[in-house]
């Protein structure tokens, strides 16, 4: 059974140095990098960080700022609940791309600039770090799909 999502933001930080985060309205995913042009790219163990809308909505509900980007992720989607899925989890987002889940993601101490409480605050609530294994377009609507296991 597979479960079925959209994709709802596309960011990526165009500068190295920079915390600034650019919105897109597609992307080039690329096998063992991440988004095309992002400074952060290239990382075998967090291509991207990805985190759900229902989270996102969950965080805001206790005043942590939210918005694409603003807690450092690449891709927000909505309709799977991201951070509970298993290690080894893999998601097709648009037609090709494909990507798997390595691990939750551990909030970077940069949170505290939005808020004193972070990042503990946010501790396994931050989305998860993926790679890349299939590249591919992602546009903001694609179908984001949770993928039997062993595909």
């Amino acid at each position: 059974m597979s479960a079925q999502g959209s994709l709802d933001s596309i960011v990526y930080s165009p500068q190295p140095g920079s915390y600034n985060r650019h919105p897109l309205s597609q992307a080039q995913l690329l096998a063992g990098y991440g988004i095309e042009g992002d400074r952060k790219g290239g990382n075998p163990r967090r291509n991207l960080n990805i985190l759900d809308q229902e989270m996102l909505a969950a965080l805001a509900t206790e005043g942590i700022p939210t918005g694409p980007g603003v807690l450092g992720e690449n891709l927000i989607v909505s309709g799977v609940a991201i951070s509970s899925l298993a290690e080894g989890s893999r998601l097709r987002i648009g037609q090709q791309a494909v990507v798997e889940t390595v691990t939750l993601r551990v909030p970077c101490y940069k949170l505290t600039a939005l808020d004193a409480a972070m990042p503990g605050s946010v501790v396994g609530r931050v989305g998860v770090m993926a790679r890349v294994l299939v590249g591919g377009a992602i546009h903001v609507g694609d179908p984001v799909t949770l993928l039997p296991s062993g595909l």
